[in-house]
């Protein structure tokens, strides 16, 4: 008689070895054992219960990335890692997984360790599996995170999905639009805004950018203004105070953003204080860039007050 124990026990050891030493009933039931083989099997040590119906295979010293797939496949189909332990396992967070989040089509249950999130707005692209672990897309694992934590947390995110060329606007548009009602929505939205091809040309934020100076009643620049051999966007002469307006054309590449940086500390050289607005910021709080130039012009005001008369013998 064939001892059920351990029947197929290479490719069992295979199987766990493929999926960081994790095993499920299914995987047990499609490889021969039966209900008496996995009891038998628990009983004398050679698999370990982690949730019902998973099962760690020789020993409980799994992996970080055992552990969360053990995790996901304990609280059933459909379930996925999420929020702060996909965002560690796609490398957008530097954070432990633990404890772990995981993310079901129906209510559950946490337990120790373990935290679950409900939802049924998943579509098709987010759910990819990574290392053989199902999880959260990087636009859904933004998505849910933006609603937990701060502002910065989700650029940093953002920022990180870029460096890994994870980012992809599309799929960033698509997970807010269908979920709308996501407490996060509101937040990624603004994060984004810098991904996003700008709402102005070069003459068109010049004009915006006057408009709105006009509008708070501060001083009308030169504009287009030439000072020390480069020409400044927005200048006062009298105070030596410019703005320059950047949209994404201005550094379209490495040469054009190093060069940049020669001609700022040019101006700087020759007295010219000069600070940078990006379209994106300028279009999406106005108010607020407004108030600090209007701060700096009063600041630079003062020094160029204060500041001695040239005359014969300085300089």
């Amino acid at each position: 008689m064939r001892n059920e124990a351990l029947p197929r026990g290479k490719e069992l050891a295979a199987l766990a070895k493929r999926q960081h030493g994790v095993v499920s009933i299914q995987d047990l039931n499609e490889l021969g054992y039966s209900r008496f083989a996995v009891v038998r099997a628990a009983r004398e040590g050679r698999l370990h219960r982690l949730h019902r119906g998973v099962y760690a295979v020789g020993h409980t010293d799994l992996s970080l990335h055992g552990r969360c797939l053990a995790a996901v496949r304990g609280c059933g189909e459909g379930a996925l890692l999420s929020h702060w332990s996909a965002a560690w396992l796609w490398g957008l967070m530097p954070t432990s997984p633990v404890p772990i989040h995981v993310t079901t089509p129906i209510p559950r249950r946490g337990r120790l360790g373990l935290t679950i999130h409900r939802s049924r707005t998943f579509a098709v692209e987010d759910r990819p599996t990574i290392d053989g672990i199902p999880a959260t897309s990087v636009a859904r694992t933004a998505l849910d995170l933006a609603a937990r934590v701060r502002f910065r947390s989700v650029q940093r995110l953002l920022q990180r999905s870029e460096e890994l060329k994870l980012f992809d606007l599309p799929r960033f548009d698509s997970v807010l639009d269908r979920n709308r009602g996501h407490r996060g929505n509101g937040p990624l939205r603004r994060a984004l805004v810098l991904y996003r091809p700008p709402p102005f040309t070069r003459s068109g934020l010049e004009r915006h950018f006057l408009r709105l100076l006009e509008e708070a009643g501060l001083p009308e620049p030169a504009m287009n203004y030439t000072e020390a051999g480069y020409e400044v966007d927005a200048y006062w002469p009298e105070l030596r105070f410019g703005v320059e307006l950047d949209v994404y054309e201005t550094h379209g590449s490495r040469l054009a953003f190093e060069r940049d940086r020669f001609r700022q500390e040019d101006l700087k050289l020759a007295g010219v204080e000069m600070i940078r607005i990006t379209g994106p910021r300028l279009d999406q709080e106005p108010d607020r860039v407004l108030k600090r130039v209007g701060r700096l012009l009063e600041m630079r005001r003062r020094e160029v007050s204060a500041a001695p008369p040239s005359g014969p013998g300085r300089g």
